[in-house]
């Protein structure tokens, strides 16, 4: 089995340097030179066969305390056609009903059953009733005033769906979160489409409940199931990023599962796990070099 070991850092602090990358060249006799993907920031080894688990864990090892990540995987079938993605802490900073609980100087009580709940202590619906209740009463119009002044798109975002999409990939958007966000953040990024929960209203203000049934971790699955037919591709095709336990489904069945700046059990369950890079790593771990991204 040929594989192909990545090394990415965050752009806005490179740390893929010429003298990095000849301390790992001698730990892969028969690699050849690096390709170069971007300077300073990406860059990959394609290595002699060998046991894909074991050459990840001496690769780390090698990376010590360096802010890079290591992508071991095969390197035929890399680029995908169907990209399938988490919205809140994945292709945007903050976790949306957390800035709205600030609006009732909620935040820090409901961010508390949020992290519970991304990290696989409390189950997901419940989890979100919990929440969406104790928003009850806030205005509709403060969720505009929230995505303008609070929400922050994750770097690399749109070049890795603008990127994905010239090249033929389908983007989905699917999140635990809710509609009004999601519609707004699609758009902005350039998603096929979009799926969430929607907030119920009553006389202007959030109602405190949530249309059933839930948008949570299954359905996310299903909808990844949906579109390999749909598209008539197959799992293989198919890559999926998240960082929560809702999130663990899709991931698990994709035929690339990736966890981003995720939760240790969702890291320890994905293919592959991005800490330092930011969004474009994953054009990167599919072979990707800036010279080919989409930047529109």
């Amino acid at each position: 089995m040929s594989l192909v070991a990545t090394f990415v850092s965050n752009p806005m602090t490179p740390a893929v340097t010429g003298a990095f990358l000849e301390e790992i060249q001698v730990l892969l006799p028969g690699s050849g030179d690096p390709r170069i993907l971007n300077s300073g920031i990406a860059a990959e080894f394609a290595c002699i066969a060998g046991d894909q688990a074991a050459l990840t864990e001496q690769l780390k090892a090698a990376l010590s305390e360096r802010p890079i990540d290591v992508f071991v995987q095969k390197a035929e079938g890399r680029r995908k056609l169907l990209l399938i993605a988490d919205m809140d802490s994945t292709m945007i900073r903050q976790e949306c009903i957390d800035e709205l609980a600030a609006e009732l100087g909620l935040k820090d009580q409901i961010s508390e059953i949020t992290e519970r709940a991304m990290r696989g202590e409390m189950e997901f619906d419940p989890a979100l009733r919990e929440r969406v209740g104790l928003l009850a009463g806030l205005p509709v119009s403060s969720i505009g005033k929230v995505l303008s002044e609070r929400i922050q798109l994750m770097p690399g975002g749109r070049t890795l769906v603008q990127t994905m999409k010239a090249n033929g990939a389908y983007c989905a958007l699917v999140s635990g979160g809710f509609t009004h966000f999601t519609s707004a953040i699609a758009t902005l990024l350039g998603f096929d489409e979009n799926q969430a929960n929607l907030l119920l209203e009553r006389d202007g203000k959030l109602s405190g409940k949530v249309q059933e049934p839930i948008l949570g971790r299954d359905a996310k699955r299903q909808r990844l199931e949906e579109l390999v037919s749909e598209k008539g591709l197959a799992f293989s095709d198919a890559l999926a990023v998240g960082d929560g336990a809702n999130d663990l489904a899709m991931i698990e069945r994709a035929g690339l599962g990736v966890a981003y700046r995720a939760k240790p059990a969702v890291a320890a369950a994905a293919d592959l796990s991005v800490k330092h890079g930011d969004l474009t790593a994953l054009l990167y771990m599919q072979g990707y070099a800036l010279s080919d991204f989409n930047l529109g």
